[in-house]
């Protein structure tokens, strides 16, 4: 499965502090239990990689051309 492949699978996703001092990305679904622990530097960079994707998609949905992520 890649980044354009649809699915039916339904997720919850949860995003917040530790009490370590780290972000949480927790994603639980059906057979799926995936904390994902990040230091707040690694966190601002996937911030900054979404809000780009937003950007992105939102250009796309717009009748724009798709651009390339930042990295």
């Amino acid at each position: 499965m890649g980044i354009n492949s649809e699915s039916d699978i339904t997720a919850n996703i949860q995003i917040g502090p530790t009490d370590l001092g780290m972000v949480r990305i927790y994603v639980q679904g059906e057979g799926v239990d995936l904390p994902m622990d990040f230091d707040p530097e690694e966190a601002t960079e996937i911030a900054e990689e979404l809000m780009a994707a937003a950007e992105a998609a939102r250009a796309m949905a717009q009748g724009g051309k798709p651009m390339k992520p930042r990295r």
